[in-house]
């Protein structure tokens, strides 16, 4: 089953996406082994995906790379929001 992938922000105004579906490959089942598969596409989408502030959701839930993507979730990207 595909997870669903979002871009919020910045990171989606980078890749000229909001989003995607994928299957996720043999070895990626993390939130932080899927990040590095997409950045591994080109420049493009390293740099968007590259920095160390980058935050991550799994199932509209905030979480770190060690999280565990299981079929059908949906991750999002987006960068740190600022308030002021």
């Amino acid at each position: 089953m595909p997870v669903t992938v979002k871009f919020f922000a910045s990171v989606r105004e980078a890749l000229g996406t909001s989003s995607l579906v994928l299957e996720l490959p043999a070895g990626v089942a993390t939130v932080g082994a899927l990040r590095a598969h997409l950045a591994g596409r080109d420049a493009v989408w390293q740099q968007a995906l590259g920095s160390a502030a980058l935050r991550m959701a799994c199932n509209q839930t905030m979480c770190e790379a060690d999280s565990v993507v299981a079929d059908g979730a949906e991750v999002a990207f987006f960068p740190p929001v600022t308030g002021g």
